[in-house]
């Protein structure tokens, strides 16, 4: 059993989040301006262009979720019945509900085995006639290979869209912030993500027409400065003033947030090093570090063990590639065979957070070297 008396930090509790006098000054100074609604206040449209000047884009447009922002960002790509957008199979679901409201068809192309990222070759190989768009997820916070995947979306003249919900202010082996390669690039602000409004999206951009369907699709087709006329096909998406608020004294947060995830993921590296088949990401620079993930020989029952020892931890990260939801009928077993087997048996993913501190961290490396051993015994 383990040796400590307090549960790690988590985001759905105090300790794991960075919740401060700020945010508490923020909510208040939206209620006492009395408008809440983005489409009159003030707040929304400033974290736009902080936002803009943290990835030194010119267009950012807020939202209600991540999941909107990337229908934002598909819907402005002009994705629709008949089209085919390809992505992965390892990835929150809300990376494809925004193809498949547009009518459109989800293309699935296998991953990497080292970091479950898109693998390029199998994304060339998935281009038709009718595809439309690449949505590239940068997993864990470890960046997908966004030269290759560009160089595919120019020769074929698709869009590329980044889904960096799990990567705020990563960086590629080139030290180039993610989310500043792709036409669009998508951010969360859910309870689980590096900083929080509970919900909330950003999308930005450097076109300004891109930025422009964003919004109106933001905004039910209404551009606001000409009256009432609904020039395009639009949802209500907007983010309230209020979650705004609460997103702009995150966001100056944020750097802070993954400096001090990227120290304790070094840190565990180091606890980890040498222990024969456990594999821990390389410690570069850029990563993250969303979660951190492991590559084991049978992640259920690492979990199982895990669990035990008070060190959570999620086999596979889900429990089945997005095509074999129910939700998405039509697709085979065996479509992505590297992503089935990662979830199926080799991908261990524990909740990180930037409020464990060394103890913490001995703690979770105690665990798995107690756990190795077991295995090794077994």
């Amino acid at each position: 059993m383990p040796e400590r008396e307090m549960p790690l930090p988590t985001v759905l509790g105090p300790r794991g989040r960075t919740f401060g006098e700020e945010e508490r000054a923020a909510v208040l100074r939206v209620l006492d301006s009395a408008v809440l609604c983005s489409s009159f206040g003030s707040e929304a449209r400033s974290l736009e262009a902080e936002m803009a000047r943290l990835y030194s884009r010119r267009e950012t447009v807020a939202c209600s979720s991540g999941t909107a922002a990337l229908h934002l960002a598909v819907a402005a790509a002009g994705v629709g019945p008949g089209d085919e957008v390809i992505t992965t199979p390892i990835s929150d679901f809300g990376t494809v509900a925004p193809v498949m409201a547009q009518g459109a068809r989800v293309v699935f192309a296998d991953v990497r085995p080292d970091d479950g990222n898109l693998d390029p070759a199998a994304v060339e190989a998935a281009v038709t006639e009718r595809t439309k768009a690449v949505i590239a997820v940068h997993l864990f916070g470890a960046a997908a290979d966004i030269d290759a995947l560009r160089a595919i979306c120019d020769r074929h003249s698709l869009v590329l869209i980044e889904d960096c919900a799990q990567a705020w202010l990563g960086e590629d082996a080139a030290g180039r912030l993610l989310g500043t390669a792709g036409d669009i690039a998508c951010f969360s602000l859910q309870q689980y993500k590096h900083i929080t409004a509970g919900d909330g999206g950003l999308a930005i951009t450097d076109d300004p027409a891109l930025a422009r369907h964003m919004r109106l699709f933001m905004d039910k087709g209404w551009d606001r400065s000409e009256g009432r006329i609904h020039r395009e096909m639009g949802l209500n998406y907007r983010m309230t003033e209020l979650t705004a608020a609460v997103a702009r004294a995150q966001l100056g947060k944020v750097a802070g947030v993954v400096t001090r995830r990227r120290e304790r993921a070094r840190q565990l590296i180091e606890a980890l090093d040498g222990l024969a088949g456990v594999t821990a990401p390389q410690a570069l620079p850029g990563h993250a570090w969303w979660v951190f993930p492991l590559l084991v020989d049978d992640n259920a029952r690492w979990a199982k063990d895990l669990e035990i020892e008070g060190v959570p931890a999620m086999p596979g990260y889900l429990e089945r590639p997005l095509y074999a939801n129910p939700a998405l009928p039509g697709y085979p077993p065996g479509l992505c065979p590297q992503a089935e087997r990662l979830i199926g048996r080799t991908l261990l993913a524990l909740p990180w957070n930037e409020a464990y501190d060394e103890g913490d961290v001995e703690h979770i490396a105690r665990a798995i070297r107690s756990v190795h051993k077991r295995m090794g015994n077994r």
